[in-house]
């Protein structure tokens, strides 16, 4: 065989054998994604199992499969998320996160996959509060870093005694032990809570205020926003969002 010849065929394998073992050392990536597991029917903690379940931990693995990359969780609380992501500790974060401009500053977030609203919980007792401006010379309490708290302080500001906690849990057990008059925080978490432990301990009152909708957090310039608004797009044409949707919180609601 001519020398030249022999030399580019060996070439020729070693180029494809080489491909071939790119291609089968290929590995999906991971991406450390953060949540708050407080956050209840979005994520928490199974007991059985010691696994993060809930509406948003379904949405982020569905995601993920039609994304292309694996997640790697972190709980944390919900006031250090947007700071993990703005510093690229964490690649993305869902945990009922609403969609605000000025959070938009400092993250990206994917196309709106939940709408939400703010409401008042209070103990079933209560017949004074059935309205935001009932709440005014009252001990209210919602959560750290959360738009429900930036929604008090603008509505009452020092009208209220406006308690902020780490987590919702602390701010259900604050109520329920009497030390708060009322919680104000998103709607399906409060609903979810009056329905289950706080059955016959509490009541929702009042309409929804601020109509809001949730999105998932990335960090500034992340390229896993277009792939996670695509999954998004084609869980929704497909049937998979309702499906997941009405797991969690009965019938999913109308498109239109």
């Amino acid at each position: 065989m001519n020398y030249l010849l022999k030399k580019s065929v060996i070439a020729t394998a070693l180029a494809l054998g080489l491909g071939s073992t790119t291609v089968a050392f290929a590995q999906t990536p991971t991406v450390n994604v953060a949540t708050d597991p407080s956050f209840v029917p979005f994520e928490m903690m199974d007991p059985e199992t010691g696994e993060m379940i809930g509406f948003d931990m379904d949405i982020i693995n569905a995601v993920a499969e039609r994304a292309g990359f694996e997640v790697n969780l972190t709980t944390m609380e919900f006031s250090g998320i947007i700071p993990a992501v703005q510093t690229g500790s964490q690649e993305i974060a869902l945990a009922g996160i609403t969609i605000t401009d000025e959070r938009a500053e400092v993250v990206d977030f994917s196309a709106p996959y939940y709408d939400s609203g703010l409401q008042i919980i209070v103990r079933a007792d209560n017949e004074e509060v059935s309205s935001l401006e009932d709440l005014a010379g009252l001990t209210i309490a919602t959560k750290i870093g959360s738009t429900s708290y930036d929604f008090l302080q603008q509505e009452l500001g020092e009208d209220a005694d406006i308690t902020p906690y780490p987590g919702t849990a602390d701010m259900y057990m604050a109520l329920l032990g009497r030390n708060v008059d009322a919680v104000l925080y998103d709607a399906p978490n409060v609903a979810y809570f009056s329905q289950t432990r706080g059955e016959g301990r509490t009541k929702v009152v009042g309409p929804l205020y601020e109509g809001q909708q949730y999105g998932i957090v990335f960090h500034k310039g992340s390229e896993w926003v277009e792939p996670t608004n695509e999954a998004l797009a084609s869980m929704r044409e497909d049937g998979t969002y309702d499906e997941i949707y009405t797991k969690w919180f009965g019938e999913a609601p109308s498109a239109e």
